[in-house]
């Protein structure tokens, strides 16, 4: 594993994980508050980690160095897709997954949770992780490389429970797209959970307590 990362556990001894991923930009911090928020407790001890993304030039924002799990060629996020930028972010959340698995957490106890970019990572790589996951939690993301999901998703997660929510007036990754991920994920077989929000790019608290709901569901 190559990424740096921060971690928190809220208790001893943890029994379940949750990966956090953030999205174009930010770096891991961007959503210590939010988990901070979550009541967890009828969870059993959970440790979050919260890996930062590598630096590199963003097409989309003129080249500009920032921390990104892929590259953004275009404002239509899908028509051209930095397919070998995801697939090596996908090679390092697969590291974060086996350094868990190798700590103790049941792969069954290990969620994989997303902001936008990192959203679109939680759902690309755990849908093909060979091992049965608890859950993927998509926030304000989509469904990238929509097209190879059926052929490269593992049968071990081909019925994996999905939260998906998303702002309704978000000007960055427009809902119509999350609303087309979440019909293609149906299509597959999967459980989706979606919500949507009179937000824009961002999260709000009605949000965070349906995700608290969710999380307890696929953790109890």
């Amino acid at each position: 594993m190559t990424l740096d990362l921060i971690e928190a556990e809220s208790g001893p001894d943890p029994t379940a994980t949750l990966i956090v991923l953030h999205g174009l930009g930010a770096d891991g911090n961007d959503f210590v508050p939010v988990c901070e928020e979550l009541g967890l407790d009828g969870a059993g001890a959970v440790r979050f980690v919260f890996p930062h993304a590598p630096q590199r030039p963003v097409t989309i924002n003129g080249g500009y160095r920032m921390r990104a799990w892929y590259d953004i060629l275009g404002a239509d996020l899908v028509r051209r897709e930095d397919e070998a930028g995801l697939r090596a972010s996908q090679r390092e959340i697969e590291a974060l997954i086996a350094r868990e698995r190798g700590r103790g957490i049941a792969s069954a106890r290990i969620v994989l949770m997303g902001f936008s970019q990192g959203c679109a990572m939680a759902l690309m790589t755990g849908l093909r992780h060979p091992e049965r996951l608890a859950g993927i939690a998509g926030l304000s993301g989509y469904l990238p490389l929509a097209d190879t999901t059926a052929a490269e998703r593992h049968p071990a997660n081909a019925d994996l429970p999905i939260f998906l929510a998303h702002g309704q007036r978000d000007p960055v990754v427009p809902i119509a797209r999350a609303q087309a991920s979440r019909q293609a994920l149906v299509a597959l077989g999967h459980r989706v959970e979606w919500h949507d929000y009179p937000m824009e790019h961002s999260v709000c608290l009605p949000e965070i307590a349906d995700l608290n709901r969710w999380l307890l569901k696929v953790l109890g």
